[in-house]
């Protein structure tokens, strides 16, 4: 089956949106083995929808759109869906309900233009809404499927899960399955490299790797006749990767380092606790997301001048005058005073130049020093992040994470080399 997605609105033109919705279909359908074949943005304009409508719907088994079914007047996608399929509108009581629940919930009223909102196409199937006031349309003809979505991701996202996939899939006979690897502190080249051999493991299976600032996803898809198959051919490609690239690997799929992070900390009944320097606060934003975090995290402090260093972490003034507060010395007492400070198991340091000043011959820009301190003992570890400063602060702090996890997990702090497995 072939695929197009049809993001509407004029925001996506201007650059207002950055058009995540459409990486997030991309995704979904192609991991259900359907093609897509175009990626399609247009503005809020009556000509425009009709003829990018017109040549989809040509050219493609199912189209998605998002966008454009809100209550204001710019927000004129169902009105091109009515013309393209000719079809009137009619008001729907199951939608009012949902949009009335909605607003009483929100203590908000119900106005005219959300009452509006419940007369739908008369032709199409209503995809209910269980998150916003505007409900999505399903048209089918001679095989063809036009789904019509939010352009308000989480909930495109409950239509997809909820209505979309599940109708798609009824139109597979075979069994599709996915897995995501997630790695970090290895290179896309250098991972491939190991994994070599990996791509002709299983004919049926595909292997695609997704590079990213703190890490490389690799997706595994398999196809087989039942869903058990296409589970164990994913489990004999993980198997493949973990033994030759197993201390890079912190998880899979959806699942974050500081999530990892904070199961292993918990199960062993240890704490962390984060002195941030150049990553200002980064560590500790990322381990608070973690519902539950406070079961093993004790505290994070920023100090991002050298005096708060002192006062507050007891970093020696010596040592910074002799070696500067980018250095390992100083990265190591960091790591050492907020685990003293806070009584925790471990203390995690940072310590850089995130530029895109400050940086020498000798200390370059995206030279980051990360310190661990432990009953085990206090190391520091040299990176070089390069001369982005927000890229040189999510790789320090996902290299910070990361180090935490090479200590529970008693791999080598710094990383190695993996070789591929003749």
């Amino acid at each position: 089956m072939n695929a197009e997605i049809l993001s509407i609105g004029d925001e996506l033109l201007i650059g207002q949106v950055v058009n995540t919705n459409a990486s997030y279909l991309g995704e979904q359908l192609s991991l259900l083995g359907v093609t897509v074949r175009k990626v399609t943005a247009v503005g809020d304009r009556m000509d425009d929808l009709m003829d990018a409508f017109a040549r989809a719907w040509q050219d493609n088994d199912i189209i998605i759109t998002t966008g454009g079914l809100g209550p204001t007047h710019d927000d004129i996608t169902r009105e091109a869906v009515c013309r393209f399929f000719d079809t009137g509108l009619v008001e729907n009581t199951s939608v009012l309900a949902d949009i009335e629940r909605l607003l009483a919930e929100r203590k908000r009223p119900l106005s005219a233009s959300n009452r509006d909102q419940a007369m739908v196409p008369a032709s199409a199937d209503i995809i209910r809404n269980g998150s916003g006031t505007a409900p999505g349309y399903h048209f089918h003809r001679d095989g063809k499927h036009l789904f019509v979505t939010p352009g308000v991701p989480y909930e495109m996202h409950g239509m997809m899960e909820n209505y979309i996939l599940p109708r798609l899939r009824e139109g597979f006979t075979r069994a599709r399955a996915s897995l995501t690897v997630l790695t970090t502190g290895i290179a896309e080249s250098t991972l491939a490299d190991a994994l070599r051999g990996i791509e002709t493991l299983r004919p049926t299976c595909s292997v695609a790797y997704l590079p990213a600032p703190i890490g490389v996803r690799v997706r595994l898809t398999a196809v087989a006749e039942d869903h058990e198959t296409a589970q164990r051919h994913l489990e004999e490609l993980r198997t493949f990767i973990s033994e030759r690239a197993e201390e890079f690997v912190y998880g899979r799929d959806h699942e974050t380092l500081e999530q990892n992070l904070g199961a292993l900390l918990t199960a062993r009944g240890q704490s962390v606790a984060v002195a941030e320097s150049c990553t200002g606060g980064l560590i500790t934003d990322r381990i608070t997301n973690v519902p539950g975090s406070s079961l093993w995290f004790e505290r994070g402090v920023v100090c991002y001048s050298n005096e708060s260093k002192t006062a507050l972490l007891g970093v020696d003034p010596s040592t910074i005058a002799a070696y500067g507060a980018v250095s390992r010395q100083t990265a190591e007492q960091l790591a050492e005073g907020i685990r003293r400070t806070a009584g925790t198991t471990f203390g995690i340091s940072t310590t850089g130049i995130a530029g895109p000043g400050g940086g020498s011959a000798e200390k370059p820009v995206g030279l980051v020093w990360i310190g661990i301190s432990s009953d085990a003992g206090t190391s520091a570890f040299e990176f070089y992040f390069g001369d982005d400063r927000i890229r040189t602060k999510q790789r320090a702090a996902q290299a910070a994470l990361d180090l935490l996890r090479r200590a529970l997990l008693q791999l080598p702090l710094s990383p190695t080399t993996p070789r591929p497995t003749q």
